[in-house]
């Protein structure tokens, strides 16, 4: 068989996209006319997936509005617009602090205050360091001051219209497609006025998260569940937190997630775990052996997760030792989104068969660690799907 292809969502974003979304938040652009270069813009970037031969694709995440004169963040920051109960005060990116739980020490710090980013603050402080998120484009974060509620229906019934008229344009060469939605454990991460604590919010968010996931999936398209905050948190805390006590906090959150999950065939679902997507260093990231039973008890069949990534590549051979429950596939990146280099197709290759030698070819998505819009220049991001699609042949001869 020929080893299947996907990536993790966000795609470069064309010219005529990006001048869209700047008319329309600008008032010069109306809906109609913005919903119709968004359609074009869909049908040109899974047509572009195909041609490579990407075999599970999606919009690029174009349909996630994006907050930021560039897309990063969209995967999270979409969420803004889909949730009511939500305020947006005078906050920045950087100095959001989420609410604590209940029991006080795990309490998250600001963004800024990471561990990571406190051993290495000379280089972040500086935008020339190569950090690709360095002092650059400060967001407006929100502020939960009411009860959560999902007012996103429309939006998301239109990402759902447009994956699927361009999956039927462009046919045979693609097998099916996935939409991206946030986890309740990264929703969460905003600032809390109304909920009690941590969980409180939590669950909320999973409660009104169902209703984007159900649409999807009742739709026939896989949901990709987008959750960094699996293994990203664990340096997001004022205090080390001991393996016990965040594997208890990170419960709570799959606990969350599940419910949102129930009912829905697991099948039409995949989870993404990550350990955040910025370049910078990552010397304080959990081991994934540490989390990965929690990924695992997930109500999804498939398991994306960075392979690519030089802190976390040597990780394959966790898999040695762990029996891959049935119905359960892998989705390892074997393609950096953090690295301008392109990958060789025959390190592609060989990436692939660690995971297919260890689980069967049938049981392995090649695909990237992260998304790769906003993230890396867009001709190297599509010469990077390129040499995932070719190493994804290679591997299968």
């Amino acid at each position: 068989m020929t080893i299947r292809t996907s990536h993790v969502g966000s795609l470069p974003r064309s010219a005529r996209l990006l001048d869209a979304n700047r008319a329309r938040h600008d008032g010069e652009l109306g809906a109609d006319e913005f919903a119709a270069i968004l359609a074009d813009e869909v049908d040109a970037v899974v047509k572009r997936q195909a041609d490579l031969g990407i075999t599970i694709v999606n919009d690029g995440e174009y349909g996630h509005a994006m907050l930021d004169t560039v897309d990063y963040g969209a995967w999270w920051t979409y969420s803004f617009s889909r949730f009511g109960g939500l305020s947006f005060e005078d906050t920045e990116r950087f100095d959001v602090r989420p609410p604590a739980g209940r029991a006080g020490r795990l309490s998250l710090s600001s963004f800024a205050e990471r561990r990571d980013w406190q051993r290495f603050a000379d280089a972040y402080a500086d935008p020339d360091s190569g950090i690709h998120i360095a002092n650059k484009n400060p967001v407006r974060f929100p502020t939960i001051t009411g009860e959560l509620t999902y007012i996103g229906a429309e939006a998301v019934d239109h990402d759902i219209a447009s994956t699927k008229a361009a999956l039927a344009a462009v046919g045979k060469p693609v097998s099916e497609g996935f939409v991206a939605a946030i986890s309740p454990g990264s929703a969460s991460r905003v600032a809390n006025a109304h909920y009690e604590d941590d969980e409180a919010v939590v669950w909320a968010c999973a409660d009104v998260l169902r209703e984007e996931y159900k649409r999807i999936t009742d739709a026939g398209l896989t949901v990709q569940i987008d959750a960094p905050d699996l293994a990203e948190s664990w340096d997001q805390f004022a205090i080390e937190p001991s393996l016990e006590e965040y594997r208890a906090f990170s419960r709570v959150r799959i606990d969350a997630l599940n419910h949102a999950l129930e009912g829905i065939d697991p099948d039409l679902v995949r989870f993404h775990v990550c350990w955040g997507s910025w370049h910078g260093p990552h010397t304080t990231d959990i081991p994934f052996a540490d989390i990965v039973d929690l990924a695992l008890a997930v109500n999804a069949n498939g398991l994306t997760f960075e392979a690519a990534n030089a802190r976390h590549a040597h990780e394959w051979t966790i898999w040695r030792d762990i029996a891959l429950p049935d119905g359960k596939y892998l989705i390892p990146g074997v393609v950096s989104h953090s690295t301008n280099v392109v990958e060789h197709p025959e390190l592609v290759a060989q990436r692939i068969r660690q995971f297919a030698d260890l689980v069967g070819d049938e049981r392995v998505v090649a695909a990237t660690d992260c998304g790769l819009g906003g993230r890396i220049y867009p001709s190297i991001a599509w010469a990077k799907l390129d040499a995932l699609a070719q190493g994804a042949r290679l591997a299968s001869r």
